[in-house]
């Protein structure tokens, strides 16, 4: 049996510890510092997994990652009858390791001690709200003096100290060292968000959670999962594990239909009356919404009270309520988070309010997808006063179905909309805007301004200062892919600007 290796010059981390390989039948328990699957992430006395993965295949820097310092090597065997094998470069074991990917998460739950049991662990899933719902929960303990963490799409880490990332549902190892991260700084619990591609590449296989949270189901991902039947299969396997809680937007057509499959689950909503219903539920009556947010009578079975919050949008409510299930499933009191449920902040790109006197409103959010844009449109439609407009785009290498979809939402529900670039990627931003053209009853009439800056002032400069105008697509993120190149932009940071040059 292996164990901590002597190298000459080599400084363990206080943070190192044992990796034991014994449940997979290798017979191999070494000291490392970290589990790193990123050769360029790699320093001396991390274990380096070099995954055939979707993209590349990590077994083609090995060398790199010995030369960065790695002592230990686990790369993905091709056949059955290599798992185990052992070789050694420069005194280094690199190990054949047969399932490694599927077995990632598990690895790095062993390694860092199963961070998920010691904490409160909320999974969201869904095509819309994830990120709204995570932040609201974190914000929520946060106000009750509690200290909560986030994994997501905005970045990971402690309520108001994320760090940025590249995917919704890092991977199996990401995860499990996030977790013991949020731990190692005091969280009572992480609220995560889940992903269709997360969960179907099992990178959250080995996670113990306290709440699974189903938001909603709508067109998206379709590039990969190819249908909406195997979207949705991908979403339930978060529901079909051991996990703690259930809850499930009965809102929803997918939801309805799991609550009948799961009938122990807490059932919410913002639209029906389910307070004749016997199991755990919450509901909203008399939904308010006015220019400082929204108000409703909360029925649960927890009790009911009024719940007031600054958030726009019916959807929005319904996020709100969301997150207040998990913490009433999670032992919170219903009272307490009704008391501090106005001090709720908005999420950075999810509906965000940007406001200057004499000029219209501009609100930036995330929406990416037909109903994502719909819902945003009829969210601001009540809290309009003068013209709706829109400004979105498409995305270039995804989804083409849902293109003129989404042109035809923007022409329906706002009184002027805007075609502009949203991370055209390798695709010809005209020809996006084409396919996105044939959604529209009346195409010449619809304005495309292929550079966002320039669309955000040509919008401001036609606009009234009763309008509001939507930016759509981009929400948080500071960036715009060309090509296969990032380049700075960001459309807060640009309507920010142009409100105060005015």
């Amino acid at each position: 049996m292996l164990r901590a290796l002597n190298i000459k010059g080599l400084e363990m981390n206080s943070s190192c510890r044992v990796l034991s390989l014994q449940m997979w039948n290798i017979d191999l328990e070494l000291a490392v510092n970290a589990l790193i699957i990123d050769s360029r992430k790699v320093q001396a006395g991390d274990c380096f997994v070099a995954v055939n993965g979707h993209a590349l295949d990590g077994r083609r820097f090995i060398g790199n990652a010995l030369q960065c310092g790695a002592i230990l090597v686990l790369k993905d065997a091709d056949i059955q009858a290599e798992h185990g094998h052992i070789e050694y470069v420069d005194g280094i074991p690199i190990v054949a390791f047969f399932g490694l990917n599927q077995a990632l998460s598990a690895l790095a739950d062993s390694f860092y001690q199963f961070p998920s049991q010691q904490l409160k662990l909320v999974g969201v899933t869904g095509t819309n709200g994830k990120s709204t719902i995570t932040q609201i929960i974190a914000n929520w303990v946060t106000l009750l003096n509690g200290k909560a963490g986030v994994m997501g799409t905005i970045g990971n880490g402690l309520f108001d100290q994320l760090v940025q990332t590249e995917n919704t549902t890092g991977s199996g190892l990401d995860v499990q060292a996030e977790i013991a991260n949020q731990v190692q700084q005091g969280a009572e619990l992480c609220a995560m968000e889940v992903s269709s591609h997360g969960l179907i590449q099992g990178r959250v296989n080995s996670l113990d959670f306290d709440v699974a949270l189903f938001t909603n189901l709508t067109r998206d991902h379709l590039d990969y999962h190819g249908d909406m039947d195997s979207y949705a299969d991908a979403k339930k396997i978060l529901f079909q594990g051991a996990v703690k809680h259930r809850i499930l937007n009965v809102d929803d057509t997918y939801g309805k239909a799991w609550a009948q499959q799961w009938p122990d689950a807490i059932r919410f909503s913002v639209l029906q009356d389910l307070s004749a219903y016997s199991g755990a539920f919450l509901c909203c009556h008399d939904l308010n919404f006015d220019t400082g947010g929204f108000s409703c009578e909360l029925k649960t079975s927890w009790g009911e009270g009024t719940l007031r919050c600054g958030l726009i949008g019916e959807f929005n409510a319904s996020n709100v309520v969301a997150a207040c299930a998990s913490l009433l499933a999670l032992g919170y009191d219903l009272d307490d988070l009704l008391q501090v449920a106005p001090k709720l902040t908005a999420v950075c790109g999810r509906m965000e309010l940007f406001k200057q006197a004499g000029q219209a409103a501009f609100v930036v959010d995330y929406a990416h997808t037909p109903d994502a844009l719909e819902k945003a449109l009829q969210a601001l439609r009540v809290h309009c006063e003068g013209k709706l407009w829109c400004i979105y785009g498409c995305g270039g290498d995804r989804d083409t179905g849902k293109r003129p979809i989404m042109a035809q939402v923007a022409e329906q529900f706002a009184d002027m909309a805007v075609i502009t670039d949203d991370n055209p990627r390798t695709e010809s931003a005209s020809s996006i805007v084409d396919d996105m053209k044939i959604g529209l009853a009346n195409p010449d009439a619809m304005q495309v301004i292929h550079d966002r800056r320039s669309a955000i002032h040509w919008a401001m400069e036609q606009s009234r200062a009763d309008d509001i105008i939507l930016v759509a697509g981009k929400g948080h993120e500071d960036y715009q892919i060309i090509g296969v190149d990032k380049h700075h932009y960001s459309d807060r940071e640009t309507i920010t600007e142009m409100l105060s040059n005015k």
